[in-house]
């Protein structure tokens, strides 16, 4: 039986657990129980030959994830606050948010640098330099991003679902019994983790764009765009590695200590009902994909799933 192939992310109130087949995200709703949502994943991405192709996969993949990660985030959202029964997990307003959260993306953490040292190239002795500059700039920018959004008492209470996610996942690929006093004792950090991702893809980002020179603005507005997916499909076969290899060299576990370090800002410690909770989902995953019967929790769960 393969345990590396899941993972999954933190929601509102909740974790979103992905498997090879399935997919499912679970909440505690207001009134404590856990409501449930559960479908399958569209076969023609995570099964087909494009899922397999390197480089390329990675960037199919990362796609359809930032989808799901929006729809389970937003249907967590109305659970969190009692409207389950207004959820819509795809549609317009989905897919227009998604779109927002990455151009609000890349214009952050990858444009923006580049604007603002341009405005200094002339006092910048090389073209080397000066985008040594923008990618320390855009590193700056993304930690402070993450420190910053961690103080809000909201997104601490998801990034402590975030570490109880981990914390499954661990757990479940070490082969233990998934309860949370056992899951409790797992680290919070994991070599898959989308922050250790995101981190990859700037360090990537500066070292292939300080190659480049420094062209017109219009000329590294375009270069920065374009290299995006590209940094992305390379930056996810490089982790994909890492984490293959990581308790066999270390190497490997000296260079993926940055991006591990750096989820102290994205995860929290969980309490028991958050590992629960991520627990449930793991479960329901599991029990879809054959590989559990069905999983019991405290608090008697609304089921929605899809056939």
């Amino acid at each position: 039986m393969s345990r590396l192939n899941y993972g999954g992310q933190a929601v509102i109130e909740g974790v979103m657990m992905r498997g090879q087949r399935e997919w499912a995200v679970c909440v505690r709703a207001p009134s404590g129980e856990i409501v449930t949502h559960r479908e399958a994943l569209p076969a023609a991405l995570y099964r087909s030959r494009w899922s397999r192709l390197p480089f390329l996969r990675g960037l199919v993949l990362l796609w359809d994830a930032l989808g799901l990660g929006v729809r389970a985030l937003m249907w967590s959202a109305d659970v969190a606050l009692g409207e389950q029964e207004e959820v819509r997990l795809q549609g317009p307003v989905g897919w227009a948010t998604l779109a927002a959260s990455l151009a609000f993306g890349v214009g952050l953490f990858f444009l923006l640098p580049m604007f603002l040292v341009s405005l200094l190239d002339r006092a910048i002795p090389s073209a080397l330099w000066s985008n040594v500059a923008e990618g320390v700039l855009r590193l700056a920018f993304f930690v402070g991003y993450l420190w910053a959004i961690g103080q809000m008492p909201d997104i601490r209470r998801v990034f402590a679902y975030h570490g109880a996610e981990h914390k499954t996942i661990n757990a479940y690929e070490a082969g233990a019994s998934l309860e949370p006093p056992v899951v409790a004792r797992f680290p919070r950090a994991h070599t898959r983790c989308g922050t250790g991702f995101l981190l990859l893809v700037i360090v990537l980002f500066v070292l292939i764009a300080a190659l480049m020179g420094r062209p017109p603005i219009w000329a590294r507005i375009a270069s920065r765009v374009v290299l995006i997916p590209l940094v992305a499909g390379l930056s996810y076969e490089v982790i994909r590695l890492a984490a293959k290899y990581y308790d066999r060299s270390a190497l490997v576990r000296w260079m993926m200590a940055p991006g591990l370090a750096l989820q102290r800002l994205t995860t929290r410690e969980p309490d028991a009902a958050m590992l629960e909770v991520s627990i449930y989902a793991l479960q329901q995953v599991l029990q879809a994909e054959g590989l559990q019967e069905q999983p019991t929790e405290k608090g008697a769960p609304q089921d929605d799933a899809t056939p």
